[in-house]
């Protein structure tokens, strides 16, 4: 492919921003478009999701970026969780092997940087205040509104790339063709952020360098740490029901919920009430679709094809896995979008399909058995074997979190280790019995003939 040829990617979020950096390194002719603001400019609003956990999938493209440095100097590392019961008693989790993190990263930080890069290279292009109204594929073209000129804008590319969201205008004039399939998911439960200040020193009041969990069976808090010594806590609750957001209407409500469920977080809140009301509750949904492109030209990337819960943390992982695959297939085809982009989307959503499911699954994990006697064991057993056998055995969270393993192996995997640990947690005595337990190896080393 010539170099001249036109791409235009719609959406400047973090994959938009990061796959246009890939594009424009390469020599194509780069248009970015966005229906928000300039957030150079602008600033980042918070209010939702402001904390990502950045795992080895999402380093190895901002590598590729050029950008994984900057921003590793600005991320925390998280070695596992801390557990808060309802007492207030502390339990840590590490997340894999002495080493291994998952780092807690600013969304807006980690956006503007990727901007920043992008505004740098001359044929990179952007266009602020421009939804996507609508997609014409025969003749490759798209309709935008230019919200500041309040005129309809058209703009013609070889390439178009959706990154446009979980509500993406690419994917919905995707689905008006025929046999494009679409299926799209909520949770009964909402999200609404939270914080924790800094101390008066700028410290941080609780570990720093820990994802924290306060596990409450049907819903939970979580806190990630902030360079400036501040936490951000999300707390993930139904939205109807006993114990809900419905019920959590006046001050006098949300307080004694806090009290009775969270007494350690809200002695650390002092802003809980403005927060609570300010902030929205954002939805938790599951997208699916297939394909994923149209012909050779057409192609969606990130949320706009795969959006899934938070639970993994793998949200912006997997999408900036999607530009990391794509990225090495363009040596791989040498560039010919023919043979890349249908390539792609076939084997790309296997994939997204795995981690939607693992990250549904997790969310049972964090809320309801991280906090299960059983379930501990189990992990500190995985971790045995992991040491008795390296290379023959990885816990399915080290699969998603630690390699670049695809995520529909880690989801087989995980299947696999459910049916071993049911075994292992079986035998009798085996919570003082499982180091150096012989009947523990004869069972794990029979389980690794069959898989």
């Amino acid at each position: 492919m010539a170099k001249d040829q036109k791409v235009i990617i719609v959406g400047a979020g973090l994959v938009g921003s990061l796959w246009a950096i890939l594009m424009a390194r390469r020599g194509y002719q780069v248009s970015v478009y966005e229906r928000r603001g300039d957030m150079r400019s602008a600033g980042f609003i918070g209010g939702r999701s402001i904390n990502l956990a950045m795992s080895d999938r999402g380093w190895k493209a901002l590598e590729k970026a050029g950008v994984s440095e900057k921003i590793k100097a600005v991320a925390i590392p998280m070695y596992g969780r801390m557990m808060h019961s309802e007492q207030g008693q502390l339990t840590f989790q590490p997340y894999g092997k002495e080493g291994q993190a998952i780092y807690s990263v600013s969304r807006g930080g980690l956006n503007l940087e990727l901007l920043r890069i992008g505004s740098q290279f001359d044929n990179l292009r952007y266009y602020f205040n421009h939804p996507c109204k609508s997609v014409d594929f025969r003749q490759k073209t798209i309709k935008f509104e230019d919200k500041i000129a309040q005129k309809k804008v058209e703009a013609s590319a070889d390439l178009i790339f959706g990154a446009d969201g979980a509500f993406s205008a690419v994917r919905s004039s995707l689905q008006r063709l025929p046999r494009f399939n679409y299926a799209q998911n909520y949770l009964d439960y909402g999200y609404k952020e939270l914080h924790i200040p800094p101390g008066p020193e700028g410290q941080h009041l609780i570990e720093k360098k820990a994802l924290h969990i306060w596990p409450r069976g049907r819903f939970m808090l979580i806190a990630l740490p902030n360079p400036d010594g501040s936490f951000t806590c999300t707390l993930f609750l139904p939205y109807e029901g006993h114990e809900a957001f419905e019920k959590l209407q006046t001050d006098q409500d949300i307080e004694a919920f806090f009290v009775k469920h969270f007494p350690d977080a809200l002695a650390l809140m002092p802003t809980l009430l403005e927060n609570f009301h300010q902030n929205p509750t954002g939805n938790l949904v599951t997208i699916r679709c297939n394909p994923w492109h149209f012909e050779d030209q057409v192609l969606l990337i990130g949320d706009a094809s795969h959006a899934i819960v938070p639970f993994y943390g793998q949200g912006m992982n997997s999408g900036f896995e999607d530009c990391t695959i794509l990225d090495e297939m363009m040596d791989d085809y040498q560039e010919d979008w023919s043979k890349i982009v249908p390539d792609f989307s076939q084997q790309r959503v296997k994939d997204a399909n795995a981690i939607a499911d693992l990250a549904l699954r997790n969310f049972v994990e964090m809320r309801d058995l991280v906090a299960d006697p059983k379930f501990l064991l189990r992990k500190k057993i995985a971790s045995h074997l992991q040491d008795l056998h390296p290379g023959k055995f990885l816990p399915v969270y080290s699969m998603v979190t630690f390699s670049h393993l695809p995520y529909n192996k880690a989801l087989s995997a995980s299947q696999a280790q459910d049916q071993l640990f049911e075994h292992i947690l079986a035998l009798d005595g085996i919570e003082n019995n499982w180091k150096n337990n012989p009947e523990v190896e004869r069972i794990f080393l029979q389980w690794l003939k069959e898989q």
